[in-house]
């Protein structure tokens, strides 16, 4: 009796030991809230990816990059990128009076064509002009901010990511030669043979349109600096 009832026993015991060890390993499903929350952990890398190079980029302007030396924008630098766009201002609004048909000087038959144009088609070629030449100057402040280093992100599919630092150099280098190159040219002797002609401004009008179109002398070599100190700033940190 004492044999079997050890016997029973052990049986009994090996018999709730297995149904234990089966218990434990049944699989309790994730909750929901789990499920969703390993869900949104699997966001698409490309927007983490440029989340992180958006905020490298702007800890960099700000003067720190992980890893490095701080690497700030010279405050010289930065005047000079805003100086760059004030240069295309007054020979824009210059045009702009001119593209509106108001005496801005002309004479002769150059003066007969353009009356016939001004206001007109005219005024839409000199709009567009002087629109993009704001443009193409606003275009130097990037080089000491942010988005110049980051695409902004309101931008469509291009939005967030790197600016690789030759885009931006190589057109900014090429645009500052040529631009200095012009007003090099217009200082010594080109401005002044234009002026000559006989149907150009003279007197007061002819110095007024001057003084309009003199700041862009100084376009060139503003953007040639502010290149300068971008390419020492973003090829350094590659």
């Amino acid at each position: 009796m004492t044999e079997s009832t050890r016997v029973g026993g052990s049986t009994l015991n090996s018999t709730a030991a297995a149904a234990n060890a089966g218990a434990g390993a049944v699989t309790v499903p994730a909750p929901a809230a789990s499920r969703t929350t390993a869900h949104r952990s699997a966001a698409p890398r490309s927007t983490a990816h440029r989340t992180a190079a958006h905020r490298t980029a702007t800890r960099a302007w700000r003067g720190f990059r992980p890893g490095g030396p701080a690497t700030p924008v010279p405050r010289w630098a930065e005047l000079a990128a805003k100086a760059a766009v004030w240069t295309t201002v007054p020979s824009g609004l210059w045009r702009i009076a001119f593209g509106l048909g108001i005496p801005v000087g002309f004479s002769g038959e150059f003066a007969e064509t353009a009356a016939r144009h001004n206001p007109g088609w005219g005024t839409v070629y000199v709009l567009v002009l002087s629109a993009l030449a704001e443009t193409l100057a606003f275009l130097t402040v990037g080089l000491v901010r942010p988005w110049g280093e980051v695409v902004p992100r309101w931008i469509p599919l291009i939005g967030g990511r790197a600016v690789h630092p030759l885009a931006a150099i190589v057109p900014a280098a090429l645009g500052s030669a040529i631009l200095t190159a012009l007003g090099t040219a217009a200082l010594f002797g080109g401005w002044s043979s234009s002026m000559s002609l006989p149907e150009s401004p003279h007197g007061m009008a002819g110095l007024v349109m001057t003084l309009c179109y003199l700041p862009l002398v100084a376009w060139g070599p503003l953007v040639a600096l502010v290149t300068v100190v971008y390419a020492r700033r973003t090829l350094g940190r590659r």
